[in-house]
């Protein structure tokens, strides 16, 4: 053979090998259970025989967070934090931020609370609210649907809201009065 044919043979080849793994791929794809490879064996966690997990531990306060009594609020994190007047967290949860969000910085729990249910400038129940900033003439506070969600908001809309759980909002309620501080942190 040449050294022309022996180019030719192994393109020729090439292409078979190709054609044959499109082919092998289509049958693996459609072929039925009967057919398909073996599922793996339950495992113990599966099967309930397994320990039980333990919970992540919440993240640490924030360093440089202010002290004294007060709501820690940390922008990245999606977290708040209810800290006592000795600097201990008694309670930390993680909440879903609002559209517009204050800088970093400290505010105070201002104007009445409002703690029956309301309509939310996203349209959606609310209660539990407790306001501390204004952004683009937007006040920001916690609040918990009524519902139980916590959906990320609609970034077109003008909304200050930033959600949590009933059972925090409840929490929050309890804790954050008028003239809490409320730190903002990045």
């Amino acid at each position: 053979m040449s050294r022309g044919s022996s180019g030719i043979v192994a393109g020729l080849t090439a292409a078979a090998l190709v054609a044959v793994g499109v082919l092998a791929f289509q049958a693996s794809a459609n072929a039925p259970a009967s057919v398909a490879a073996p599922k793996p064996k339950p495992t113990a966690a599966a099967t309930g025989h397994a320990k039980p997990k333990e919970k992540p531990r919440p993240a640490a306060l924030p360093a440089h967070s202010g002290t004294g009594k007060r709501v820690v609020y940390a922008l990245a994190d999606r977290r708040v934090w209810l800290v006592d007047a000795a600097g201990k967290a008694v309670r930390t949860f993680e909440v879903m931020p609002s559209a517009l969000n204050p800088l970093p910085g400290t505010y105070q729990v201002n104007t009445p609370r409002q703690g029956a249910p309301t309509k939310g400038s996203d349209g959606v129940m609310i209660e539990h609210v407790v306001r501390f900033a204004m952004v683009d003439n937007v006040a920001v506070g916690f609040s918990a649907a009524v519902d139980g969600s916590m959906e990320s908001p609609d970034p077109t809309l003008k909304t200050g809201g930033v959600r949590m759980s009933r059972e925090d909002g409840d929490a929050m309620w309890d804790f954050a009065l008028v003239n809490t501080k409320v730190v903002v942190v990045p």
